[in-house]
């Protein structure tokens, strides 16, 4: 690989575990719902000076994606983000950085189920293998465990919110929207700020003060814009393929950011259970042999094949 193009998603995929740190800190700071309309309201107005003018001279073209456009909007942009916010209020940074780090798996599951991608060896062991290490985080290391109280509130919200975005990320490829992927983007945005607006009334306290603002800048500018250009740049050079591989150092980033800036504590059973689900992770992308399954067709007695 040449490094310099490699530094592309590097740098993204550093931004994007230094913003699962963001989560958590904004936790009892500033509102889920207002973090996430803010980040949104942010990444709107400074993309539109972009983008606008070549929305209006491709309104005819954008107008019948507009579901579309509201859909992914509605999976990446509010329930993805609101959830990770909710969810940072009873687990860890690094939790969070390990959840999110499943999507790639769960986009592989969902492209065999929705568009009807091969079933591979690699899919089947690194399913096995990453809920086998997701069962031992949210267990701590005691499986027994969920049996008797179940899964936590954050567990089971950072599960559906990683789903949610690996089930945009398969809509994204079954749809293959023929805009520009910044003008694609920009409509998603703009039905995120519009779907999260009923949330942002109802907020209790949705005051921008000294103590969050800082948060919002960094999850409306980097996270938002720079991170998603710096990856896109990396598919362009790298390919699809191997750029997703740099997505597996998520929660590595998260941890040591975690260990660093908010004093967590790395615990035995993070590395065991963030070890095996990511090695799940890494075999689903890389062992594709295909699972071919063989029917003997059905002879009634006494005829000839």
């Amino acid at each position: 690989m040449n490094f310099v193009a490699m530094l592309y998603p590097l740098m993204a995929v550093l931004i994007w575990a230094m913003n699962a740190v963001v989560n958590k800190l904004s936790a009892g700071v500033i509102e889920p719902e207002a973090i996430s309309f803010y980040r949104w309201l942010l990444a709107f107005i400074i993309l539109t000076p972009f983008c606008l003018r070549q929305s209006i001279k491709n309104w005819a073209q954008i107008r019948p994606l507009l579901p579309k456009f509201a859909f992914l909007g509605f999976l990446g942009m509010a329930l993805y983000q609101c959830l990770a916010y909710y969810a940072a209020y009873t687990i860890s940074a690094t939790m969070i950085g390990i959840f999110l780090s499943l999507t790639p798996l769960l986009t592989i599951l969902l492209s065999f189920i929705i568009l009807r991608s091969p079933l591979t060896v690699g899919l089947v062991v690194g399913s096995i293998l990453s809920f086998s290490g997701i069962t031992w985080l949210i267990s701590a290391g005691n499986p027994a465990v969920i049996l008797e109280s179940g899964i936590g509130k954050g567990e089971l919200m950072m599960i559906v919110a990683a789903s949610a975005y690996a089930l945009y990320g398969v809509l994204t490829m079954k749809w293959k929207i023929q805009v520009s992927i910044w003008q694609s983007l920009y409509w998603q945005v703009i039905s995120g700020v519009i779907i999260l607006i009923p949330l942002f009334m109802i907020t209790k306290d949705a005051t921008i003060t000294s103590n969050n603002v800082g948060l919002i800048l960094f999850a409306g500018i980097p996270a938002s814009i720079i991170a998603p250009f710096l990856w896109l740049q990396g598919v362009a050079r790298l390919g699809a393929s191997k750029t997703s591989l740099f997505m597996n150092l998520s929660p590595l980033f998260t941890a040591i950011i975690s260990i660093l800036f908010l004093n967590e504590s790395l615990e035995t059973y993070h590395i065991v259970g963030g070890i095996v689900s990511l090695t799940g992770v890494i075999i689903a992308q890389r062992v594709n042999t295909k699972i071919q399954f063989k029917f003997k067709p059905h002879v009634k007695p006494g005829t000839k094949d």
